[in-house]
């Protein structure tokens, strides 16, 4: 399969950085988009962007000649069962996300994302019998006090923030043990879940007695955005995970929730109270310490 190549001139390194801020710049400012698909319904627009995703990616692998691949991933029966739990997952995550944009939920959407590399650690500890040390811990210890805190801020448990946080991270669990790139896997996955996509998208057409948003030229467009808006950061976020160190990849990882977390105050209009500033405050502090822990321990391996 041909691939994307870097920038003229510009070397791994920097071809990473540039592709890894894209892919994160990109996910930060997505529920932009979806804010302005607010009146068309969470399931409506992620029906439509599975199919719009499904044909996006169907005619990057054809031009990068890629369907070989996807015939070989198709043909193991337990790569094609695993990657269907997958598309499962990360249609819920879709959904989910998308109804936190419509319903005001953008902070607590990008809370979610920060508790994501934490729900990593989780399911490491979980399935693959990874052991903390003490700074780690203390760590997951904040975590878990600022998820608390956010629960008594919201008066509730955070459940969009942890569905959002163990949805990806279950998916990118199942995607690891899936030999297949980024965008033959996401072909594979959107084609799993396109007949579903489909039949619900004809059923609208059946109860509203039209094609009811697809009608306005204006949302029409903006549902096709949802394919390449689904597509391009994944695409880039595989060149980054190429060519960039993956404490590297971790630490540009905060950047969508931070811009989705600005994004909540200054253009949603959410309210940030102190009880939530607090949880907020408290999570960066986790991240850093995890962060900062794994980052010296790389250095420390790298030494002669």
């Amino acid at each position: 399969m041909a691939s994307l190549s870097a920038p003229s001139g510009a070397s791994p390194t920097e071809s990473g950085l540039i592709a890894g801020f894209a892919a994160y710049l990109l996910w930060g400012f997505l529920p932009l988009l979806f804010g302005l698909l607010r009146d068309v319904g969470a399931v409506t627009i992620v029906a439509d962007r599975t199919l719009c995703s499904l044909v996006f990616v169907g005619l990057l692998l054809l031009a990068l000649k890629g369907y070989p691949e996807v015939r070989q991933v198709l043909g193991d029966r337990r790569t094609v069962a695993r990657m269907a739990v997958a598309a499962v997952l990360l249609a819920a995550n879709w959904l989910i996300f998308v109804f936190a944009v419509e319903a005001g939920h953008v902070l607590e959407a990008s809370f979610g994302y920060f508790i994501n590399p934490l729900a990593n650690v989780a399911l490491g500890i979980l399935f693959l019998g990874e052991r903390l040390n003490r700074i780690q811990l203390a760590a997951i210890v904040v975590a878990l006090v600022a998820v608390l805190i956010q629960a008594v801020g919201i008066g509730s448990v955070p459940y969009i923030a942890l569905s959002l946080a163990f949805s990806f991270a279950a998916y990118g669990f199942l995607r690891k043990t899936v030999k297949a790139s980024a965008a033959a896997g996401l072909f594979i996955e959107t084609l799993v879940l396109a007949p579903v996509a489909l039949g619900y998208i004809l059923y609208t057409f059946w109860r509203d007695g039209g094609i009811g948003p697809l009608g306005d030229p204006y949302t029409a467009f903006l549902l096709l955005l949802t394919g390449p808006g689904t597509a391009v950061p994944l695409l880039l976020f595989a060149i980054a995970v190429k060519r960039l160190k993956l404490s590297t990849v971790g630490m540009l990882q905060y950047l969508s929730p931070s811009i989705a977390f600005i994004l909540a105050i200054t253009v949603f209009g959410e309210e940030l109270n102190l009880t939530r500033a607090i949880s907020f405050g408290l999570i960066w502090l986790s991240l850093i310490i995890y962060s900062s822990d794994g980052l010296l321990r790389h250095r420390a391996r790298s030494l002669p």
